[in-house]
């Protein structure tokens, strides 16, 4: 925070101080709401989801503090970078549970589409007093807020609201999860606890003529330009409900087992919440809370409980440090610089395969193992995690530098998987190709020092001819096992 927004900060009432000096919160905008406004406004981008969300939460605070209604803005824009159709119909199945669960608070749901979906035009519709916002450190988003926040005549505040513990407290790049770890077990205490949920005192009266989209009408319905190649998929459907639902199916079904199942691609053993998470139809902090729950009442799934935490907090969290500041991400020039001298010594050695893109996405491999996965992730829209570390060491043997391959990744990620274009997603890709958040391994061609996994070594560890045939059975049902 500069000194400049704390001395704006110090101008407010007590009761809004409290508020913005939150560790989730960041204050984009200082100054004092303003005096005539008629509302404030949460702007949704995110964390899509109406229940147990921190930024609600924070606007709803700030509502009821100021006496004044809160809207809830969601703007659904054509040519969010590298989203298409598949991941479109997905984040529309969640609108009509952002509306219901709003609705319970008192809050009102606003969705506008181009070209009558500009923020600051909403802003001055409506006589907004503060925006308020949720948080993606991604570069685009990011660099929206920054635009918006430089254009505003009004506070503008964001909120963290997608993890479990906030961002802000670790200010600098962590180098591995084992860095991280016992920063985060150590703040848990303070920040894994159920939100309050609390209403919206005053309802906002709704002018006459008042545009607002349809939550259960296509919201792509008329976009020329935009990229329908990839279609939806059957075996998961959006939305806070369906979130729930998978989430208790999880905690009351397969988290006794997690241990042992969750490194085997044939079974349903992991929670498949990746998708939920990446579009905020259910934040890390009710999940944990749940399994939470689940272990106090039976105290023998507690290893079970604290090796999904490891995934859900732990590395889910390291992968939003790292988006969050290495500017490069999603390049291969994120590596560290062990990696890339190592990488850079093997860079003319000579590769037995070679594929172009098309054949990588068409899974038109001689090795049928990595064609299985990327065929589970054109059809299903999701990658086994277990998969998807083997899937993106091979696109770095069969590329034909570390770069290329990790644009490869990239591309593919972003293209098919429901949770693609996410920090995880590329954090796991800079694991795979770069050796990101790993040690240096022993020395070989190509991959130099960085991690190498073979299909031998790799379906030795389960059923690999059964997840071939599974992926193939099930591939044109387009619905998981």
């Amino acid at each position: 925070m500069t000194e400049r927004q704390s001395s704006g900060i110090a101008s407010y009432p007590k009761a809004l101080q409290g508020f913005a000096v939150d560790p989730r919160v960041t204050v984009r905008r200082d100054g004092l709401p303003k005096a005539d406004g008629a509302c404030v406004v949460y702007w949704m981008q995110r964390a899509q989801r109406g229940l147990n969300n921190a930024a609600v939460d924070c606007a709803v605070n700030v509502a009821n503090e100021l006496g004044l209604p809160l809207l809830v803005y969601f703007s659904a824009i054509s040519n969010f970078p590298n989203a298409n159709l598949r991941h479109y119909v997905f984040l529309n199945q969640g609108l009509p549970d952002i509306e219901a669960d709003l609705a319970e608070r008192n809050i009102s749901f606003v969705v506008r589409r181009p070209p009558d979906n500009s923020l600051d035009k909403l802003l001055e519709e409506v006589n907004a007093a503060i925006l308020i916002g949720d948080e993606n450190p991604c570069r685009e988003p990011e660099r929206w807020r920054w635009a918006i926040a430089n254009r505003l005549r009004i506070p503008f505040w964001t909120v963290d609201a997608d993890v479990v513990v906030p961002s802000n407290l670790f200010p600098k790049a962590q180098y591995a999860a084992y860095v991280l770890r016992p920063k985060l077990y150590k703040e848990l205490p303070h920040y894994l606890h159920p939100l309050k949920n609390s209403k919206a005192q005053h309802p906002w009266k709704r002018p006459k003529q008042f545009d607002s989209f349809p939550v259960t009408d296509d919201i792509t319905a008329g976009w020329k330009k935009f990229d329908r190649t990839v279609g939806p998929v059957e075996g998961f459907i959006g939305g806070s409900r369906a979130a729930r639902k998978r989430l208790q199916f999880f905690v009351q079904r397969l988290l006794t087992d997690y241990d042992e199942q969750r490194n085997r691609p044939t079974v349903d053993g992991s929670s498949r919440l990746s998708p939920y998470l990446h579009f905020g139809h259910i934040g890390p902090a009710e999940i944990a809370l749940a399994a939470d729950e689940e272990a106090a009442n039976h105290p023998s799934l507690a290893k079970a409980r604290d090796s999904f935490f490891n995934e859900l907090i732990v590395w889910r969290e390291l992968a939003v440090n790292f988006v969050k500041y290495t500017p490069n991400y999603d390049s291969a020039e994120c590596a560290e610089p062990w990696a890339r001298q190592s990488l850079a010594e093997h860079g003319r050695d000579r590769r037995e395969w070679t594929y172009t893109p098309e054949q990588l996405e068409r899974g038109e491999t001689h090795d049928e193992l990595w064609n299985a996965s990327q065929l589970q992730m054109v059809h299903f829209g999701w990658m086994h995690n277990y998969m998807r570390m083997y899937w993106g060491k091979k696109i770095l043997e069969w590329s034909p530098d570390p770069a290329t391959a990790f644009a490869r990744a990239v591309m593919l990620n972003d293209k098919y998987e429901l949770d693609g274009r996410d920090p995880s997603g590329y954090a796991g890709i800079a694991w795979a190709i770069v050796g990101k958040f790993d040690r240096p391994w022993f020395d070989r061609p190509i991959f130099g020092k960085i991690r190498y996994m073979s299909a031998a070594s790799t379906g030795k560890k389960f059923d690999s001819k059964g997840y071939i045939a599974m992926v193939r059975e099930h591939a044109g049902s387009g619905k998981l096992w």
